[in-house]
């Protein structure tokens, strides 16, 4: 079976419950409820405005660092883009005895995440998340956060990517590899290296009754090539949904055939983590299955 990551800290409402009283009392007392553990962080939703998001594993401290210290600069480059929150962090836990990473407070987004939705009812978020993505992909300054699985030439992947096809987990594994061959061959990004999510999927975004309410998770957070986020195209749409975002993309930042085919790219390899990696969790071994079926439909 292959699945996420294990937890090296079990994250209970308990747990939080004592650093919020030790740590910020005049927040003590408020209702606390677990409501996911990814592979990186655990999210508890606090009274009814907040929410707190604590590390699940040592790897990911470093990710809850670079949101804390990136997202008020990433908040203002978005400001103006409609009404799509972000998740700016309300309050810096540090660790203590009890817990050895630093943990942050942020907004709670009502609404329900996008992966719940089929992609085709996904389509109107096409147009509202392109013109997030295009206010946030600017040039980054020199000391933005490196990361070493995303916004990189797309060949570093190959190792990873053939690995997860040769699983005997992934069907059409010989169609995706041989797709994987001429797509990792695209020329990389030649431009500076601009700001990026770089883990855009239905599963990062909350939705209401009004559409797109809030990008969140931003642990991965990096500079480099946009294509990266574009991958979206295929994570979290069908082939309409994908028309309309690349549409929207193209007239805001006019992107290149190279850009595209380098966003597909990404998304067979992040479609291959998913399907190879998602046995404890229907939705994204979903996620993943779908993303494979739209990246071999072009």
């Amino acid at each position: 079976m292959a699945v996420r990551p294990v937890a090296e800290l079990d994250i209970t409402p308990a747990l939080a419950a004592r650093l919020v009283a030790e740590q910020y009392p005049d927040l003590a007392g408020l209702p606390l409820r677990l409501v996911t553990s990814g592979w990186d962080n655990a999210v508890l939703r606090l009274g009814d405005d907040l929410a707190i998001r604590m590390p699940r594993r040592a790897r990911a401290a470093q990710l809850v660092l670079n949101e804390q210290r990136w997202l008020p600069s990433l908040a203002r480059v978005l400001a103006g883009a409609g009404h799509v929150g972000l998740p700016l962090p309300a309050r810096i836990g540090v660790p203590s005895s009890e817990y050895p990473w630093a943990w942050s407070i942020v907004p709670w987004f009502a609404g329900r995440s996008a992966v719940t939705m089929s992609p085709h009812d996904r389509a109107p978020l096409a147009e509202p998340l392109a013109d997030a993505l295009a206010r946030l992909h600017v040039p980054a300054p020199d000391d933005a956060p490196v990361n070493a699985v995303r916004g990189v030439p797309l060949a570093t992947r190959d190792a990873a990517v053939r690995e997860r096809l040769a699983t005997g987990l992934i069907p059409d594994a010989d169609r995706l590899a041989a797709l994987w061959d001429t797509l990792s061959s695209t020329p990389s990004w030649p431009g500076p290296p601009l700001w990026l999510h770089g883990d855009v999927h239905p599963g990062n975004l909350v939705v209401d009754d009004h559409g797109l309410r809030a990008l969140v998770d931003f642990g991965d957070v990096t500079s480099g090539d946009p294509a990266t986020d574009l991958a979206t195209a295929w994570l979290t749409f069908d082939a309409e949904g994908r028309r309309r975002f690349r549409h929207r993309m193209d007239a805001l930042r006019g992107h290149d055939d190279d850009t595209w085919r380098r966003a597909r790219g990404w998304a067979l390899c992040m479609g291959t983590s998913l399907a190879a990696h998602s046995d404890d969790s229907p939705e994204y071994a979903e996620l993943g299955s779908h993303t494979l079926r739209q990246v071999l439909k072009g």
